[in-house]
């Protein structure tokens, strides 16, 4: 049994993760960052949600690519395969849900 208060979750380098939870082989992270991610694809589905804060995210298909602002709340589902980045606009807390060993 835990209790996780996200907005007082920082980090000290950008994309710090808490580790929640691993049921399964499928791992739940909190996130706090102030910087943008990379281009990836994960290995396997994604669930991003948006706990705190902004989030620009960017995503491919068929080879164009497509801008989304989610706000507080929002949630971003990747396929397997689907490449994107996430780009914070100022500081933001995301939860993740993904395959263990997915980046």
């Amino acid at each position: 049994m835990e209790i996780i208060r996200s907005k007082k979750f920082t980090s000290s380098l950008p994309w710090g993760a808490m580790k929640i939870a691993n049921m399964n082989g499928i791992t739940t992270k909190l996130h706090w960052t102030n910087e943008p991610y990379r281009w990836h694809e994960n290995e396997g589905e994604e669930v991003f949600v948006v706990l705190d804060g902004m989030v620009e995210i960017q995503y491919k298909i068929n080879s164009v690519v497509y801008t989304d602002l989610l706000n507080q709340g929002d949630i971003f589902y990747a396929t397997e395969g689907t490449e994107h980045v996430a780009s914070p606009i100022g500081e933001a807390r995301i939860l993740v849900i993904e395959k263990e060993g997915s980046i």
